[in-house]
């Protein structure tokens, strides 16, 4: 669709460029500047649709260098191409405005013969139809995900205005201030000049970062296996230095180049491709607008550099050769690394747990649906000790493991997917059932299983429909399910959904990373389950796989083993609930968001440290919470993540994230999800914060409307009128005078609370309520 171009959306004003009003140059200076001017009002207005590889037509307006490419109408996400597509990735493909006219990409800024510039026009179409202020928007505009991406050519323009007379940029929103709109048509009449500069290390950044690439380049087999794993494993993060510049952040790339030169990128369409040359690992720092959904921090200090030597060059162990990066050896890692011991690879992962689960959870493609659509809306996550795991302790199990670990979606022809997909999973299932009866025969489970090192033991993860959220610590109330992740299953749902994963692949590779990932969740299902009680496993499960879940447990999924006693000492009337209980008391030193609003005991629902204001507030809030949909309509009406924005007394704010937890028979399927629906079992949760890099809509209450807002909402249940007060009261449409002031506030609120967390937030996902 026609770019969402340059569509309304939002970044912080913490993250513009310019500290200076958006839109206004020094009266001395009557010249427009790209970074002092422009930029500015991109990332408050533009970005917040216009960012990754699901920018509205590629058109990323996070930097000069995504501006000056322009837009394509081939989109990234389409998932039964037959083919794949060349990857298109800012930064890393092509490096130039005439390299990416050579891939497809054309102009938004220049003008055609007397026609003024692509995005002027554009512009100028949605600042002559401003919405009516906070008024539902005509079914009429298409939003969302649903949208076709019309992206027009130059002379295309004239007729898509002529069918789209109210959908110019920014499209469906409160549009550009006068003085913005005057900025941006000032800068191109001018031939929208640049003048941006590329981010550049401080003094203490650039000493750590010699640090780590002399590092990794060590020269030695051994040496450059661990720094290829490394590599491996954090070509994702977005590294923050102990001590380094606020808002810098960097990532590992390989390069052609040593250290001490510029770094000149191998684009390599994953990670472990060959790299066709020799090469270097090098740090370099991440360009343009941070963004939240791609924005997974990791941190690197003096700390972390010893730990990793620590684990890796401190022990006696040798490479004697070195793998190659053909498909066998993208397929199954453990092969790949296996002189590496294992204890120091997953000691490694767990360390840092939350930003592994991330990578493929919340994930850095921007649209995570390959990965969502087979977890449940809500569940925790824990990770089994490595003194536990037979991988890491039993050499011969290992060695009888390891070559039932590969994974698909290597071959990516069509015409084999079946045949592809049948011998992985009989390989998964083979190593299923060495893995059961190998622990039938280990000491019974209990709570020394379980790891319990750092802040990262303990995760919750949220699901949004087609994306997701990671947070340490046990949020909500006991879930439905939990998943037990022990080292081979850590390791391979990394490299299935980050490393080996294409988003520019084809139908087949897809199919195969998401039917391998069914997999996988079954996997972490099943670890947990040997927690329960013996003879009620076989109960959980099949509450887990109801109705046509039973067909795939017998289709595809190994038996689990009800035979094999557990140490744990549970309530039989319901284990797993006393399970996640007991978790809860034992882990109060590591849980770091304790949750009295969604797990209230007794009378008090709220957070102590609050104001009074506040603690008000939430318990009011709490009364929505851990209700199924039978018992609160009105869930029915809700959005996946709704932001209530609480303006207490004296300037004071508090955001809330209000999640709607959908619930299912079954989530073993790749279609079919609304037959397996159940929408009186759906619950809310609400957590303190932004837990959503997509706000599907925002609530602005003042505290003391608070009670009324939420007897508003029990008394709505499933009538859309009363609910359409509520919205027209409260809520924050696309179309609100103040809309931006709200949206960009999400931001600064996680700055204020997590700053290394803070990015512009993706608005595509925004609804029409």
């Amino acid at each position: 669709m026609v770019h969402r171009c340059l569509l309304a959306l939002a970044g912080t004003l913490a993250l513009s460029v310019s500290g200076m009003a958006l839109g206004q140059a020094p009266q001395s200076s009557p010249a427009i500047s790209y970074t002092r001017d422009i930029q500015p009002i991109f990332t408050n207005k533009c970005v917040a649709c216009h960012a990754c590889n699901d920018a509205a037509c590629q058109l990323n307006l996070g930097s000069a260098d995504g501006v000056q490419r322009g837009a394509s109408k081939v989109p990234v996400y389409q998932g039964d191409r037959s083919q794949a597509v060349p990857t298109t990735r800012l930064f890393y493909d092509a490096h130039s405005e005439q390299a990416w006219r050579k891939q497809g990409f054309y102009s938004v800024l220049d003008g055609q013969g007397s026609q003024a510039a692509l995005m002027a026009r554009m512009l100028e179409l949605g600042h002559k139809t401003p919405l009516t202020p906070n008024a539902k928007l005509p079914e009429s505009i298409v939003l969302g995900l649903n949208r076709n991406n019309m992206c027009p050519l130059p002379h295309e323009f004239d007729a898509y205005a002529g069918v789209h007379p109210g959908e110019g940029m920014p499209l469906a929103v409160t549009g550009l201030t006068d003085q913005e709109y005057q900025t941006l048509q000032r800068w191109l009449a001018a031939g929208a000049p640049v003048d941006a500069q590329a981010l550049q290390p401080s003094a203490a950044e650039a000493s750590q970062i010699a640090e780590w690439e002399a590092l990794l380049n060590r020269p030695g087999s051994s040496e450059a296996l661990i720094g290829r794993w490394l590599y491996e494993h954090l070509f994702l993060a977005h590294i923050d230095f102990v001590g380094g510049q606020p808002g810098h952040f960097f990532q590992w790339v390989r390069s052609r180049t040593p250290s001490g030169q510029p770094a000149d990128i191998i684009a390599t369409r994953r990670p472990n491709d060959p790299p066709g040359t020799d090469f270097y690992y090098r740090l370099v720092p991440v360009q343009g607008v941070i963004v939240h959904k791609t924005h997974i921090s990791y941190p690197l200090g003096p700390q972390k550099l010893k730990r990793v030597k620590q684990l890796f060059y401190s022990g006696d162990w040798h490479a004697t050769s070195l793998p190659g990066y053909g498909p066998r050896h993208r397929a199954n890692p453990f092969e790949t690394f296996e002189a590496i011991p294992a204890v120091a690879r997953y000691q490694f992962m767990l360390d840092n747990a939350e930003y592994f689960v991330r990578t493929f959870i919340r994930g850095p493609v921007c649209r995570g649906q390959i990965a969502t659509d087979v977890i449940r809306d809500n569940f925790w996550a824990l990770f089994q000790e490595p003194a536990h795991d037979l991988y890491i302790t039993d050499a011969r199990y290992r060695g009888e493991a390891t070559p039932l670990l590969a994974m698909p979606g290597q071959i990516d022809d069509v015409g084999s997917v079946i045949s592809l997909w049948h011998s992985y999973r009989d390989k998964r299932n083979e190593y299923e059932k060495l893995r059961r009866e190998a622990y039938a025969e280990a000491p019974a489970p209990s709570w020394s299983t379980l790891w319990a090192g750092n802040d990262n033991a303990l995760l919750s993860i949220f699901r949004h429909f087609d994306s997701a959220s990671v947070s340490k610590g046990l949020i909500g109330d006991v879930p439905l399910t939990t998943w037990l992740f022990d080292y081979p299953l850590l390791e391979r749902t990394y490299y299935q959904l980050a490393v080996n994963f294409d988003v520019f692949g084809n139908v087949s590779h897809q199919l195969q990373t998401r039917l391998y990932f069914d997999l996988i969740r079954n996997g972490a299902e099943v670890n947990f389950l040997r927690l329960m009680p013996a003879d009620q496993r076989g109960a959980i499960l099949s509450d887990w796989y109801q109705t046509t879940g039973k067909v795939k447990m017998w289709l595809d999924y190994e038996d689990i083993d009800t035979d094999t006693a557990s140490a744990f000492k549970l309530d039989e009337r319901d284990p797993k609930r006393d399970f996640g209980l007991q978790l809860l008391q034992r882990t109060k030193s590591l849980n770091v968001t304790p949750d009295p609003i969604n797990r209230c005991q007794g009378a008090y629902c709220s957070r102590p440290q609050m104001s009074a204001e506040f603690r008000d507030v939430e318990q009011s809030l709490s009364r929505l919470v851990s209700r199924p949909a039978a018992g609160l309509k009105v869930i029915n009406q809700l959005p996946e993540a709704s932001m209530l924005r609480i303006e207490g007394q004296g300037g004071q704010r508090q955001v809330y994230s209000l999640l709607r937890n959908r619930a299912h028979s079954n989530v073993a399927f790749l279609l079919g999800e609304e037959s397996r629906y159940q929408p009186g079992l759906d619950t809310l949760t609400l957590v303190p914060g932004v837990l959503s890099s997509y706000p599907n809509f925002i609530f602005n209450i003042p505290a003391s409307d608070v009670p009324e807002w939420v007897e508003d909402m029990e008394a709505a249940r499933d009538d859309p009128a009363k609910f359409e007060r509520i919205v027209m009261r409260w809520g924050v449409r696309r179309s609100h005078p103040q809309f931006w002031q709200y949206f960009h506030d999400l931001n600064t609120f996680i700055e204020e609370t997590e700053p290394l967390e803070a990015g512009v937030l993706d608005m595509n996902r925004y609804e029409n309520l």
